[in-house]
């Protein structure tokens, strides 16, 4: 069995785990107003963080990619108006896709 599939198979039993902790949690805790809001504002704080990851890195190296920066800059302008989930997935590709094709990348 190569490494490969050893990584694999530790992380969908690490991810199994986590997810049955996750359901037998007791109700009493989960009450609390501070786990609730906690719940709420990790997701949020690690969707964040990946997309600042990924519009910022290239690889292993920090790179500043001008029409990936605007498609974010898109996205929040996007965000921030209310438009739908997939209207600002759309617009953020858009931007990055246009300023790419006008060579801006």
């Amino acid at each position: 069995m190569s490494a490969t599939w050893i990584a694999v198979l530790a992380t969908a039993a690490g991810c199994y785990a986590l997810k049955l902790a996750g359901l037998t949690v007791p109700q009493r805790l989960l009450a609390s107003p501070r786990v609730r809001r906690f719940a709420e504002l990790v997701p949020v704080a690690l969707l964040a963080a990946l997309s600042a990851v990924q519009a910022a890195t290239s690889g292993q190296e920090f790179a500043l990619d001008p029409a990936r920066l605007a498609g974010m800059g898109a996205a929040v302008a996007a965000l921030l108006l209310r438009a739908p989930f997939l209207v600002v997935i759309v617009v953020a590709a858009g931007t990055a896709a246009l300023l790419r094709v006008a060579g801006i990348s």
